[in-house]
């Protein structure tokens, strides 16, 4: 079981930059992979950024891609989305999740945490 809890949003301007936190709970942190996901009003919750157990692998959504780095600290048990360039349709609620497998499927993920607000104004 792990359970997380986001943290980092806010309201930013365009062209401006958030980092997002989300910690985990639990000592088996290091065995998970990790992803990112957000969710605008009215639509369905789309992947943002995965990251692999050990890190070495990084995956992201064609939208963010050159814009945003997921990374981790294993030792804080801690997962990072920098996010740099904002744009006005990166409005959401950010997610993180948990799974055994880095994937980009949504449902593969096991365990979410409750979400953080990201809001860029144009």
């Amino acid at each position: 079981q792990v359970q997380l809890v986001e943290s980092g949003g806010g309201l930013v301007q365009a062209g401006g930059s958030l980092r997002l936190s989300c910690a985990a709970s639990g000592r088996t942190f290091s065995s998970y992979a990790m992803g990112w996901f957000r969710q605008a009003p009215g639509k369905e919750r789309e992947f943002v950024a995965a990251i692999s157990w050990s890190g070495a692998s990084t995956f992201y959504a064609d939208s963010v891609k050159g814009r945003f780095t997921i990374s981790r600290d294993n030792a804080k048990n801690t997962v990072y989305l920098q996010m740099n360039s904002l744009k006005p349709e990166d409005t959401a609620v950010y997610y993180c999740a948990a799974t055994e497998i880095v994937t980009t499927t949504t449902s593969s993920y096991d365990f979410w945490g409750q979400g953080t607000q990201v809001t860029v104004s144009s």
